[in-house]
């Protein structure tokens, strides 16, 4: 029956291409002068796998899941098949190759050069070469005799040469060619072959016939010619069963002949008439793959006599089965996920070009090959109509499927479902695959670690990014440690078992400080590593056993637990260890991922649980690790680098997609660090591969983050973006605050700062757009001085009702915090009682809600305005609100809020809960509140009149009894004010507030009666000031309280609980006549600069002594410091 010629397609540049196809015939490959290497599953293929082997490849060969190529930097290469991971240089010339080939069992590689000489190489080691000279002229064509005795070279010199392998003498020489001198002047590339099998002849296209030569009497045979040719051939090649041989011409003619009849069987011509450089059989059937010099592929089907390959394939379905699928054909439907040969070391490192999945999505995309016309056939599809029963021994003849037969123990039905995609291998985060020669064990913000496994040489490099950590190390690597890990502490190495050694894991602590810096740990039998990791002052190691065992650095083992899955990866920073491993098996491409985060210090708790590990579709991780700042990360290999957001409930938060940056296709960005503070994304370009090479030393190129927002092409977009990315960057902050780090006060304030631009930049935009309800929704998210900000600016923009509605918001949002705070304070006291030995975390665990901006005045004149008014509301507003702690709404509620501003400027923690009472006492609550204001206040009067301007907060400051109507409310946001700027004395504000808070008994008077005059530390204070004076006489008022603060604190918590005890005795007989003197706010102004007065003559303590002063008093005193 006539063949099929399928229309060619493009695949490669102009130039020269070569084919092939792979071991099982399940795809076709094909190499061009763009430098790629194409893998095609069939002709129709629109999407091939595409891996970078350099500028220009000018040959390739496919066997036992190698790829060779000859490229143009002078060398040949070898790749893994089909992931197309670099995996070496097996030689090189002085110029190009120009065509490799292996031998019949993939052992050995010939390649021939255009200087002239010939190459045979080991495969698996590339030390063992042998070389051939004889040739006068570049190298044309190479091909192995089936038996591995002869190899037969065509040269540009005119001459045919067969070479006897072993002693590389040149047996006989045949002048058949016309002489050129170079391969693109030659007439023919005279791609010449031996008859597969027995080897009996070698075929050699000459002019426009092809030339049989007999092996061992080299005598020509018979030519086989035809009058279709009528230019000379270029190649030919051979059936792979002896019996038929192809040949192209240069114009792009193809003929087929049946060697033992030498009758011309097929006949075709290129649609374009391009030469045909490259030609190959299916291994399995009648069809030829062919390329030309313009780039383009095509397929010629059902080639030979009338005999339909279906019906033979039918015949043997049984027989053939095996034949058919080996490889991971066979494992898909069997349902067993083995991996090919071929498959990658490691999963996370394959260089698998641009092809996204690992594997097929479905085994009849695989299974259908090449032939796709009427007449051939698709075994996974016969299988599957006729519901053949798979026979796992398969070795009966079995000629067609019984449906109703039902299945025995040993068979199996044809699966038809989605397949499971094989388990990614473990690996380290920063290395490169472990079957290269020259590797990195790891690349992290520490430094380098380097492998060198070649013939001279097994040892390890190791460099640090700052040497003054640690000097630069060569270390022999006699027990072939493949797992590295770097910190500033230690060194960390293990290897896997061998017959004789148990797996190890190996530490060099350099930093310890006695003389013994090395220690080794022998993993039980049959246990090996499989993932390392450091972490501070600890070690860990995830083995085959599904264990993880941690170490001290110092060699002292701790803590084992097990993994619900097989380790994929593990990082470690400070005390936190991040664990991956397999949670289930994947489908359709899919990697089925977990994670464990967890804390090693002293509260040893898990963060994360074993989450799913979210990731692209089709894609496996390729590195895991933390941010500098300690936030855990992970990227894929897609490109995607993922963020742990605790903001949110710890769920993963996209920050960068690395391929965005990428220029080519196949170039992807291999991840060494990141890092929150400046944003950057540390990694290195790798063009054509997933990895970077370790020769020359490759350049780290910074990428910026960027979260995907919808539109952040617009303005709103691009804000929108900014600052959650701020927010996102800096949760570090609290997370590292609450663990007991120092934070840079600076650096906090700044990202507070740089959010609350942007929100007011969203909220003017949204103010011009006419869109209210967005700006009160932004304005929830800014903080209490900048709400005041959003007033002013809303009404200038005359928008009435937007201001008025947000100095409700503001007036809300102080109430809830006094409510939160309260809460917090109660439930604080309530611990501090049950659990006496509780350690001081509750400072920890309490984050300030509100945090503080450096204003410009502006802000500082709408927060004042601000302040009055929202006084007017918020006293029958807090009557509204029960505290379900106490007993009725006392007035520190009231003063409350003042106390978290406080907190959130003052630089260090401190714990406020230090005095102990009676948790019974109605009064305890405000007591704990009243401590820690004196507590913070010795802070604040310490710090500057700006800062003192932050602490002012919008919240309650009882003026006037009663509210006013709405319009003036509005109104009096905007009322000038003179503004005294000078800083005054902590005395002034004490005795200001002194009167203010008059009002504020009025507001609850039931409850005064509940209060104390005086804390413990008061009463303390005043009987010990004057041995703080006479100890440190210069000290002026702020720094006696301070002092005195600490000395307070250094006593036992009897000794307090006496003077709080004392402090109780206090009587409140005073309290009655505080209710009577309430002054009109004239009056008021008034007594309050007599009384300023009178302070700074008498210099009196920062606590004024008459018995008089409430509570209340004390608490306005912090509550309103004002410049």
């Amino acid at each position: 029956m006539p063949s099929a010629q399928k229309s060619m397609r493009y695949g490669h540049t102009e130039g020269h291409t070569e084919v092939c196809f792979d071991d099982t015939g399940s795809c076709i490959v094909t190499c061009g002068s763009d430098g790629d290497v194409r893998i095609w599953e069939n002709l129709d293929d629109d999407d091939p796998k595409s891996i970078n082997v350099g500028e220009k490849a000018y040959s390739c060969a496919v066997k036992n899941g190698r790829l060779i190529t000859a490229v143009s930097n002078n060398t040949v290469q070898i790749h893994t098949f089909p992931e197309g991971a670099p995996d070496g240089i097996l030689t090189r010339f002085t110029t190009n190759a120009n065509h490799v080939v292996f031998n019949s069992d993939g052992t050995k590689i010939a390649a021939g050069s255009s200087d002239f000489m010939v190459k045979v190489v080991e495969v698996t080691d590339s030390s063992k070469q042998k070389t051939f000279r004889g040739h006068n002229a570049p190298v044309l064509s190479l091909s192995f005799d089936p038996r591995d005795v002869y190899l037969a070279s065509a040269s540009c010199d005119g001459s045919v040469r067969v070479w006897k392998i072993t002693d590389q003498t040149c047996t006989t020489s045949w002048p058949l060619l016309q002489k050129c001198n170079d391969v693109i002047n030659a007439k023919s590339i005279c791609r010449l072959g031996w008859q597969p099998g027995s080897g009996k002849l070698l075929a050699i296209p000459v002019d426009k016939v092809v030339k049989l030569y007999r092996r061992e009497t080299w005598d020509s045979q018979f030519n086989l010619s035809d009058a279709f040719i009528t230019q000379p051939l270029n190649v030919v090649a051979w059936s792979p069963c002896g019996q038929y041989l192809a040949a192209g011409s240069v114009d792009g003619g193809v003929v087929v002949w049946n060697v033992e009849t030498q009758e011309c069987i097929e006949r075709t011509k290129h649609e374009k008439n391009y030469s045909i450089c490259g030609l190959a059989w299916h291994p399995k059937y009648r069809q030829i793959a062919y390329t030309d010099t313009e780039g383009n592929l095509g397929l010629l089907e059902n080639i030979g006599d009338g005999k339909k390959p279906n019906d033979e394939v039918a015949s043997t379905v049984t027989k053939d089965y095996d034949d058919l699928f080996d490889g991971e054909d066979d494992d898909y439907l069997k349902g067993d996920m083995i991996e090919p040969q071929s498959s990658p070391k490691a999963g996370a490192n394959e260089d698998d070009g641009d092809d996204d999945d690992l594997m097929p999505t479905s085994g009849h995309r695989r299974l259908a090959m090449i032939d796709d016309d009427d007449n051939s056939v698709d075994i996974g599809m016969i299988k599957a109509n006729s519901n053949f029963p798979q026979r796992e021994d398969d070795d009966d003849d079995g000629t067609g499927g019984f449906p109703a037969l039902p299945p025995s123990s040993t068979q199996q039905p044809f699966y038809d479902g989605p397949m499971p995609t094989p388990k990614q291998k473990p690996f380290q985060p920063g290395s490169t695959p472990v079957h290269l020669m020259h590797r990195f064990m790891v690349w992290n913000s520490v430094g380098i670690i380097r492998c060198y496994n070649d013939e001279q040489d097994n040892a390890i490099d190791i460099e640090f990014h700052d040497t003054s950590v640690h000097h630069a190390t060569h270390l022999p690597n006699s027990l072939n440690h493949t797992m590295a890990d770097l910190s500033t502490e230690a060194i960390l190495l293990a290897c896997e078992s061998t017959e004789e050694l148990a797996s190890k894991l190996h530490c060099i602590h350099f930093s310890s400080w006695d003389a013994n810096k090395e220690w080794t740990v022998d993993m039980p039998k049959d246990e090996d590593i499989e993932a390392i990791c450091l972490g501070q002052g600890w070690a860990a190691c995830a083995t085959s056993a599904l264990l993880v065992r941690v170490f001290t650095v110092g060699g002292v083992q701790k803590e084992i637990f097990s993994l619900p899955g097989p380790v994929v990866s593990m990082a470690g920073h400070g005390e936190q260890l991040m664990i991956i491993y397999h949670r289930g098996t994947g489908f359709d491409g899919d990697q089925c991922l977990g994670v464990q985060l967890m804390e090693l210090g002293k509260k040893k708790e898990q963060i994360l649980h074993g989450e799913p590990l979210s990731l692209t579709k089709k894609s496996y991780l390729i590195w895991v690790g933390f941010s500098a700042e300690g936030t855990p990360c992970y990227v894929d290999s897609e490109g995607i680098v993922r963020m742990l957001n605790r903001g949110l409930g710890n769920t993963w938060i996209p920050v960068c997609n690395t391929r965005e940056y990428c220029k080519g296709k196949s170039d992807h960005y291999w991840v060494v660090g990141i890092h929150e503070n400046p944003q950057q994304l540390r990694c290195i370009p790798c063009k054509g591969a997933r990895f970077p090479p370790t020769l020359p030393r490759p350049a780290v190129a910074i990428l910026s983050f960027k979260l995907p927002y919808c539109q952040v092409t617009t303005e709103k977009g691009q804000m929108e973006e900014q600052y959650w990315r701020s927010v996102v960057f800096h949760n570090h902050m609290d997370y590292l605050s609450k663990n007991g780090y120092e934070i840079d006060e600076n650096t906090k304030n700044q990202s507070v700062k740089e959010q609350q631009e942007l929100l007011m930049k969203l909220f003017a935009l949204s103010c011009k757009l006419e869109r209210e309800f967005r700006c009160v929704e932004l304005a929830d998210l800014m903080t209490q001085n900048v709400v005041n900000l959003a007033i002013k600016y809303a009404s200038r923009s005359r928008r009435l009702n937007l201001a008025q509605r947000l100095s409700e918001m503001a007036v809300e949002k102080a109430s809830e915090l006094a409510m939160a705070l309260e809460y917090e304070d109660e439930e604080e006291d309530f611990r501090k009682h049950s659990s006496a030995g509780y350690s001081n975390s509750a400072t920890e665990r309490r984050q300030p809600p509100v945090r503080n901006v450096q204003q410009n005045q502006e802000m500082e004149d709408a927060e004042e305005t601000d302040a009055y008014e929202e006084v007017e509301e918020t006293p029958e507003e807090q009557k509204q609100r029960p505290n379900p702690f106490s007993k009725a709404v006392t007035s520190a509620e009231v003063t409350t809020p003042k106390s978290v501003l406080i907190t959130s400027s003052s630089q260090g923690r401190v714990n406020p809960f230090k005095v102990s009472s009676n948790k019974k006492d109605a009064v305890v609550p405000a007591a704990n509140v009243l401590d820690s204001m004196s507590k913070y206040s010795k802070k604040t009067s310490l710090s500057s009149s700006r800062a003192a301007n932050k602490q002012n907060p919008p919240v309650i400051k009882p003026l006037i009894p009663k509210p006013k109507s709405k319009q003036a409310l509005a109104a009096s946001f905007f009322q000038a004010r003179t503004h005294n700027s000078s800083e005054k004395t902590v005395e002034e504000r004490e005795e200001k507030a002194g009167n203010e808070s008059h009002e504020v008994k009025d507001t609850a008077p039931e409850n005064t009666e509940k209060k104390r005059l005086k804390t413990g530390f008061q009463m303390w204070l005043e009987e010990n000031r004057a041995n703080i004076l006479t100890d440190n006489p210069d000290l002026n008022e702020a720094e006696v309280i301070k002092e005195g603060m600490s000395r307070f604190r250094m006593l036992s918590s009897e000794e307090r609980m006496v003077w709080t005890e004392k402090a109780k005795g206090g009587m409140v007989n005073d309290l009655t006549e505080d209710k009577k003197r309430k002054h009109p706010t004239a009056d008021e102004d008034e007594a309050k600069k007599n009384q300023e007065q009178k302070s700074e003559d008498s210099n009196l303590s920062k606590k004024p002594k008459p018995s008089d002063q409430s509570t209340n008093v004390r608490l306005s005193a912090f509550a309103f410091k004002q410049s």
